[in-house]
């Protein structure tokens, strides 16, 4: 396993404005904060969301629509560095009001209300980059 060693910088808490696009609006804090590398979780609800799958034969992401009220079971991402900005990387797990759930990489979300903790991490720069064998941008360390 590659690895890089960091320590604890700020921890931020916020809430996310109704109807607000929810990977928009923590890419859009981080960016304003001047953070580069942290880990979030998320906490609330949405109105509907695009999650996907990452087929890995074809290496693209396959995406799944979800209309309507969504309860956010879990929500747990990353921050880093993609082509020179800060770029926000989400899984999560949504559930109806059955109780039943769907999860995935978190392509969009419509926020009803949701709140946000984060953990900046202070070290050494962490930045995607393509990877040949998967197909992702991953971390180069």
């Amino acid at each position: 396993m590659r690895s890089a060693e960091y320590r604890p910088g700020r921890k931020l808490i916020g809430r996310f404005e109704h109807d607000s696009e929810l990977l928009k609006s923590v890419t859009d804090f981080v960016k304003e904060k001047g953070i580069k590398a942290g880990v979030f979780s998320i906490l609330g609800a949405v109105k509907g969301a695009i999650i996907a799958y990452y087929d890995q034969t074809k290496h693209e992401y396959r995406e799944v629509q979800l209309d309507g009220p969504r309860e956010i079971v879990s929500c747990t991402g990353n921050i880093s560095l993609k082509n020179g900005t800060q770029f926000a990387h989400a899984h999560i797990v949504l559930a109806d009001e059955h109780g039943n759930v769907k999860a995935g990489h978190l392509i969009r979300a419509k926020v009803f209300a949701a709140e946000l903790h984060l953990q900046e991490l202070l070290g050494p720069e962490l930045v995607r980059k393509h990877d040949e064998l998967t197909g992702l941008s991953l971390w180069e360390l």
